[in-house]
């Protein structure tokens, strides 16, 4: 169990790291780099494809092409427009899961500090 930063506890049990979680059976995910110091993923999702629920370590994420994503975490579901350059960063563990229900492909590089 975790606190998040809302104060909201939250379990990573048994759910897959971003690398393992895919969607529907098919990986999203591969390694980059994987060092003493970083591991870095580059996630592609195509429209209509997602991240099954999973969790992430604090990490950093870099948007090389956007689209408007579904995302469902612990403050409930959304819709987000993901722009190509977007950054963003979480200094504590997470669990949600995402959906493309935009119309373009979409991949982020996330970057895991070790």
């Amino acid at each position: 169990m975790f606190v998040n930063c809302n104060g909201k506890q939250s379990s990573i049990e048994n759910l897959p790291d971003p690398f393992e979680a895919g969607w529907e059976g098919q990986q999203v995910s591969e390694i980059i780099e994987d060092n003493s110091q970083m591991r870095i993923l580059k996630c592609t999702f195509p429209p209509g494809v997602g991240h099954e629920k999973h969790y992430h370590k604090p990490h950093t994420g870099y948007t090389l092409s956007g689209s408007t994503f579904r995302i469902t975490d612990e403050n409930g579901t959304r819709e987000v427009n993901v722009p190509i350059g977007y950054t963003f960063s979480n200094d504590e563990l997470s669990v949600h899961e995402v959906l493309n229900v935009g119309d373009s492909t979409a991949v982020f590089l996330i970057i895991e500090p070790k």
